[in-house]
């Protein structure tokens, strides 16, 4: 997209959102998750939106396909398994360790360059057992190592420095800015750092759906088709096992679905179609529930989103009731508390 073509930045301003989801418990409506969502039909159009999908806000990992199309688009030549990898916000199992592990072999980069920092896997699970077995917080295992291995191999196929790749300046991240605006269509509203250390970009939710929807629409063989296509063929290492983003792809034909920290997750169909959702609050328990609803007015059939309407809210050890999507997404919603 011609830089002149460009919207402007979104506005940075408190977002106006709005509820989204409920707390119900025994028919009550003990909590409410504040938040916003929209939806793109296939030609891009919004076919509907709750709260504030115009504001700036920070994406988080939702981003990460869109980070890997621009590296993609400056020559990594990664594909399968290692490109998924690279947009993956990880559970640190071993496959996804020895995975960031082979892309810092094949860049011929010492795990030494790697600037995200270290922590215990990001599967609760995976982190227990690595806990047990005395292991130390590591990079590799930092649920973002995958796309750090992916930048620092961009960087050497394109003869940039790998010191100093983290800085808002250097020249992957402006490569990787000038993609960001592409594929949102709008100017980057801020630059801050993300909790891995890479530059985070401010876009509008509006935004972020536009961008994964040209990701999954673009012709085979671009460098968007490829990211996209890596991460539904390998959905597990662009997650984890167990993971529902990696659910919701396998249960969806066609669907690319990315999560980001803080509530975000973003979904995108081949023919365009995509749901963007941000819960205000950061709650992950509403995030898949609305993105559900969202996904169902989108014209996805609401059979093949029946697992994906929260986990149960106990009481004494029994479901007395769950997070539903508020009445205006009601209509698509396939079960509903106890």
């Amino acid at each position: 997209m011609d830089s002149s073509s460009l919207a402007d930045a979104p506005l940075v301003r408190e977002p106006l959102h709005a509820p989204v989801a409920h707390l119900i418990r025994g028919g009550v409506v003990e909590g409410i998750h504040y938040g916003s969502v929209v939806v793109l039909g296939t030609d891009g159009e919004v076919r509907f939106q709750l709260g504030d999908i115009e504001a700036a806000f920070y994406p988080r990992s939702a981003l990460k396909p869109v980070q890997a199309a621009a590296m993609v688009r400056a020559g990594l030549p990664l594909d399968g398994e290692l490109l998924s990898l690279a947009a993956a916000s990880h559970s640190g199992e071993e496959r996804h360790i020895a995975g960031a592990r082979r892309i810092l072999e094949l860049a011929d980069v010492p795990e030494s360059a790697l600037g995200n920092v270290a922590d215990l896997p990001l599967d609760p699970v995976v982190r227990d057992t690595w806990i047990r077995e005395g292991r130390l917080p590591s990079q590799l295992a930092q649920n973002c190592s995958g796309k750090h291995a992916a930048m620092l191999y961009t960087c050497r196929i394109n003869g940039w420095p790998l010191d100093g790749y983290l800085d808002p300046g250097h020249p992957l991240q402006q490569v990787i800015a000038e993609i960001v605006e592409d594929l949102t269509g709008q100017r980057i509203a801020r630059v801050t750092v993300d909790g891995c250390g890479a530059p985070l970009f401010a876009v509008s939710l509006h935004g972020l759906a536009r961008a994964v929807a040209r990701i999954t629409t673009a012709v085979p063989g671009t460098p968007e088709a490829r990211v996209a296509d890596a991460m539904r063929e390998h959905a597990e290492m662009a997650s984890g096992a167990g993971r529902d983003v990696a659910a919701l792809m396998r249960a969806v034909p066609g669907l690319l679905a990315k999560d980001g920290f803080e509530g975000v997750q973003v979904a995108a169909l081949p023919d365009g179609r995509a749901v963007a959702v941000k819960i205000s609050d950061g709650a992950n328990r509403a995030r898949i529930p609305v993105a559900a609803a969202a996904l169902g007015w989108a014209g996805v059939e609401p059979s093949l989103l029946a697992e994906f309407q929260g986990e149960a809210l106990l009481g004494g050890g029994r479901a007395v009731g769950c997070v539903r999507p508020v009445r205006s997404l009601e209509p698509v919603v396939v079960s509903s508390c106890a």
